[in-house]
């Protein structure tokens, strides 16, 4: 009894079944691998404050420290909102471990009611680390009814333990920068973030 002998078009079909196979997997662990990424992504920022990623904090801390820096406040209104949106205070002074409250002054130009969130960052970027935020309008969706006006709080300290990070001996200024996108389009990760030599036009 002789082999009988191969079907290369079987043999054919078998190797591009297992190829195909192949892909499929390959194309699925790269879909759950950019799905993992995004909140390990925001999980790494919020650790480190890489990008300007400021910290969340519950209370402050129970001693100051020796610096005092300057902290600026940067508001930026996204195209599709017709809102203003300013700093009552554009820039203070604040000593480590100290506390502050700055209030942000919104207005609804429109006929009628409108939400917005608030995406933001510090700038230089590795003050992120060290910018510690109590309370914050940002961390939640903000409604203005036509022709509203509303003052919203932002509450938070500089970790005195930047006085021992050398990435930060040369910093004297710190700017939290804002911007305000209607609550369905706020997309972008990050605020606009200052130009060098001055705020960032307001769009």
């Amino acid at each position: 009894m002789t082999d009988a002998p191969p079907n290369p078009q079987l043999a054919s079909a078998r190797s591009n079944q297992r190829v195909a196979t192949i892909v499929v997997a390959v194309a699925v662990a790269m879909v759950g691998a950019a799905y993992a990424a995004v909140p390990l992504y925001a999980a790494f920022c919020k650790a480190t404050g890489y990008g300007g990623t400021t910290q969340v904090a519950r209370v402050a801390p129970a001693a100051r420290g020796a610096r005092t820096l300057s902290v600026s406040f940067d508001a930026n209104v996204a195209p599709g909102l017709d809102w203003t949106f300013e700093p009552e205070s554009p820039t203070i002074a604040l000593r480590t471990g100290a506390t502050a409250t700055v209030y942000f002054r919104v207005h609804n130009r429109g006929a009628s009611e409108t939400a917005a969130v608030a995406v933001f960052n510090v700038a230089p970027e590795n003050s992120g680390a060290w910018f510690d935020k109590v309370s914050c309008f940002c961390f939640s969706e903000q409604h203005l009814g036509p022709n509203e006006t509303a003052e919203l709080p932002v509450v938070f300290f500089l970790d005195p333990r930047l006085e021992q990070d050398h990435t930060m001996n040369d910093v004297a200024a710190i700017t939290l920068s804002y911007t305000l996108f209607a609550a369905n389009d706020a997309a972008k990760p990050v605020a606009l973030a200052p130009q060098a030599g001055g705020a960032p036009p307001r769009l």
